[in-house]
């Protein structure tokens, strides 16, 4: 999976006015012995700073304000030195403890991007995966580095979607969004990006669902990093203050990952047209997931109970699944979706003694015991067995 800085560097390039790459050398870090510090440009991509290019017998200079890596900014200066036997161009001045000229950075991918006339952004891409990613997402070899990026004009279904992701927290007011919120724009954002249609969501619900899930994953991700990367840079006064900020982190991600589901598979239901509640009363304070088709029909004891459902959702029920058996007493039979891969025999065998049907992705049937599949219903079985009873 891609880093989020990857995802910011090709989103950049795409759309900027004008970029740039190249790998950063001995010389530029000055690890050479040579006398000139900071990145050497090619005099083809002069550019991406002047209006024409340098003129031999003078020098010439541009002071502009790059950010890097999404974070921080340094005031630096792009300069052609024309003066005597030197003719070459040269990005300078980033201030002291810049990050990115030892000799530790040889050999990473330099990437420059002009946003205005005097605001650029700029990426260090390290990791050889990450490079090629980078290349591949631009369609660009190794060989088209050290020039100017020619635009494609073309972005990828997964680069869309991060762009949608971008735009989204910039609309951002508070910290975090409700979870209900998180969700629907990370469902609106992969849908857009792919082209997902009402007609592709009934086709295959499961595979839908699943890239939902995953693309709020993704999402979230990215939010975690935008909201909490300055503060771990910074020292922590206290072990107690690091508990704390861990601590309401795992808390968030472990409450995101259950209501995520929850509120996916309320949108395929919608989706199929289902009738159906989430979290009402059924006896006492007990509040299933989903009720079909109503709490109303639910207490209405001469509604036929053979037409009333039940499903809990649960990301892993391996030692939670009993959780479901006293959730709504008029129903027999309680189903069960879950993101579990892989239930033990034995488990398999007590949750068809106590009439729990087991409802998982498609995806994920072939990592139960072959003897069982035949029993576990997908989610498409699942809405089309729902939508049999209420038609």
């Amino acid at each position: 999976m891609t880093s989020s800085i990857l995802q910011y560097a090709i989103q950049t390039a795409q759309e900027s006015d004008i970029s740039f790459s190249k790998f950063i050398t001995a010389n530029d870090t000055g690890t050479t012995g040579g006398h000139q510090s900071g990145y050497h440009i090619h005099k083809q991509a002069w550019q991406l700073f002047f209006e024409s290019p340098g003129t031999k017998g003078k020098n010439s200079e541009k002071w502009i304000t790059i950010k890097w890596q999404n974070d921080f900014e340094t005031e630096s200066r792009f300069i052609y030195y024309g003066v005597g036997t030197r003719n070459e161009y040269r990005l300078t001045r980033f201030g002291r403890g810049f990050p990115f000229l030892s000799d530790d950075n040889v050999g990473d991918l330099l990437v420059i991007c002009r946003k205005s006339q005097d605001y650029y952004e700029a990426f260090v891409i390290q990791r050889d995966e990450e490079i090629e990613m980078f290349f591949a997402s631009l369609n660009l070899t190794i060989n088209d580095t050290n020039k100017i990026i020619p635009k494609t004009g073309l972005l990828l279904p997964e680069d869309r979607m991060f762009k949608c992701f971008s735009d989204y927290i910039k609309s951002l007011k508070v910290d975090f969004p409700p979870a209900l919120e998180l969700s629907n724009n990370a469902r609106q954002c992969f849908n857009s990006a792919y082209d997902i249609t009402q007609t592709d969501i009934l086709n295959n619900p499961d595979k839908n669902l699943l890239s939902w899930l995953n693309a709020e994953f993704q999402l979230f991700k990215v939010i975690e990093t935008d909201r909490y990367s300055a503060r771990i840079r910074t020292p922590f006064l206290s072990v107690g203050e690091l508990v704390e900020i861990a601590n309401k982190v795992l808390n968030r991600r472990k409450s995101r990952a259950g209501k995520s589901l929850e509120n996916h598979l309320a949108e395929i239901f919608h989706q199929f047209n289902l009738s159906f509640e989430t979290q009402v009363v059924t006896e006492g304070n007990k509040k299933p997931d989903f009720i079909f088709p109503s709490q109303e029909a639910y207490l209405n004891p001469e509604f036929d109970s053979d037409k009333l459902k039940v499903l809990a959702s649960k990301t892993t029920c391996k030692d939670r699944w009993r959780q479901v058996l006293n959730e709504a007493d008029r129903i027999k039979t309680k189903h069960l979706f879950t993101l579990q891969q892989g239930i033990s025999s034995n488990q398999l065998e007590e949750m068809l003694k106590y009439h729990v049907q087991l409802v998982v992705p498609s995806l994920y049937i072939k990592s139960f015991p072959e003897q069982y599949r035949p029993q576990i219903m997908t989610l498409g079985s699942f809405v089309n067995y729902i939508k049999g009873i209420q038609d």
